[in-house]
């Protein structure tokens, strides 16, 4: 029981690469649709403009002074009027939200991995190699992130930002705000912050692992020691690291506005998806015959993490929506503006909801529910596309306005990505022992009840 190790069978890896090869065909046949129409100029919809015009009237009616109604004057005439589009903005769009969902689901197995270290955590123990696969997409993810980045650059794409002619003074595209932020805001910092934030994870993620595998050879609880040391260390770097990342990457493309709350938002999404996809992986080896270690009190734990991350991410959400709406600031209120009441994304933002927070928390509600391998399937399944939409209206509203859509790219890509991101996964399951068999927490897990 305790000398288990996964095979990744060849049907397996078959399956995935069929699995890929469908998502390339309909990657390709999405490149076809939007490219089809070349780049052309398109016009935020009716709904938007009435709705930015009524912030407008609310912001002088609150008398928030001239510099306030200068940032929302300058941030109607960034998101609203007219914007310049062409399809490669959506390529680029789609391969950013898939980058930063993927990096989120890895980045949070390593933090999961450590955070059972670091709290002497016994009920994990003979799970805890799963979370650990996760951290061998970081690599991949690195040069995902520097490729597309480097290729949407030019055209600013992703990041208006990087428009040289908005620090020009005096010049027809000078922007106050963004050129105020440009001691944060430019290249060589970015970069830096960038390849800092993988190059401490990856090293840090190397050595837990490298501890947690001596310990199979070695059973001297000193590995254990070293370990909680790290993952402490780890976990102080995350929660500074995680925040600074989300502005980067996923904050800093809506410039002008900003939201106290975003790092914890965006560590809610990832910490639930990172959850959801660790709970599936378990319970597919289980009825695979593997983690004989592995009851039902355990599967109820990670049912019972699903449940209630939702509610967490529901909390941070709501916090997040109502003190800006409360506030009635109308250069912050744009952002919900551009999803809530746009014919466009509108729907999206109410499906964010359903998918994110009443599907699981109706459906694992009762305690059987959470030792339910059929329900936490469902429910696992259906958060991750959730909270995938969850970086879509993130990400897309803020790169392509009006232009975003949801079709055979972003399914083909969704397909490439996850294959990849499983292969990876298990392929590193393969490579060592399915079980840390001389984990001194493990006779804890072995008889862990609830």
């Amino acid at each position: 029981m305790l000398e288990e190790k996964y095979e990744f069978k060849s049907s397996l890896k078959r399956t995935l690469f069929i699995i890929m090869a469908v998502g390339v065909v309909l990657f390709g046949i999405g490149v076809m649709q939007v490219s089809s129409g070349g780049g052309h100029h398109e016009e935020v919809t009716a709904s938007t403009e009435a709705a930015v015009a009524h912030d407008h009237d609310a912001q002088a009616e609150n008398a928030h002074g001239e510099e306030a109604t200068q940032a929302e004057g300058e941030e109607v005439h960034e998101a609203g009027g007219h914007h310049e589009y062409h399809w490669t903005q959506r390529l680029f769009a789609n391969l950013w939200i898939n980058n930063v969902f993927f990096i989120g689901l890895s980045i949070i197995g390593v933090f999961f991995f450590a955070l059972q270290w670091a709290a002497s955590a016994g009920w994990s123990a003979g799970i805890i190699r799963i979370p650990m696969a996760f951290g061998s997409w970081l690599p991949i993810a690195f040069i995902l992130m520097v490729a597309v980045f480097a290729a949407a650059m030019p055209s600013h794409a992703l990041f208006h930002w990087l428009d040289p002619s908005l620090y020009i003074e005096d010049g027809p595209n000078y922007d106050s705000i963004i050129a105020g932020k440009r001691g944060y805001l430019n290249v060589p910092f970015y970069a830096i912050r960038g390849v800092v934030f993988f190059g401490v994870w990856y090293l840090l993620f190397k050595a837990l692992r490298k501890n947690s595998l001596n310990e199979d050879l070695n059973p001297s609880d000193s590995y254990w020691r070293k370990n909680r040391t790290l993952a402490t260390i780890f976990i102080i770097f995350f929660g500074l690291s995680s925040s600074s990342a989300a502005w980067d990457w996923v904050l800093s493309i809506d410039t002008h506005w900003f939201s106290t709350m975003f790092g914890w938002y965006v560590f809610a999404s990832w910490f639930v998806s990172g959850l959801a996809a660790i709970t599936l992986i378990v319970v597919f080896l289980k009825e695979a015959g593997y983690l004989k270690v592995v009851n039902a009190n355990h599967i109820h734990d990670l049912g019972k993490f699903v449940f209630a991350f939702s509610i967490f991410w529901t909390y941070i959400w709501f916090s997040q929506f109502l003190l800006i709406y409360y506030a009635n600031i109308p250069e912050e209120t744009y952002y919900f503006v551009e999803r809530w009441k746009s014919d466009h994304y509108a729907p999206y933002f109410f499906i964010n909801l359903i998918l994110n927070f009443f599907f699981p928390f109706l459906m694992l509600m009762t305690r059987d529910a959470k030792r339910q391998i059929i329900f936490l399937k469902i429910v696992c399944f259906v958060v991750l596309f959730g909270h995938w939409i969850d970086f879509y209206l993130m990400v897309t509203p803020g790169t392509l306005k009006e232009n975003g859509g949801f079709g055979f790219l972003e399914i083909g890509l969704i397909m490439i990505y996850a294959t990849t991101f499983l292969f990876v996964v298990l392929r590193s399951l393969a490579k060592n022992p399915l079980v840390a068999k001389n984990h001194p927490m493990l006779e804890e897990s072995l008889h862990h009840h609830i």
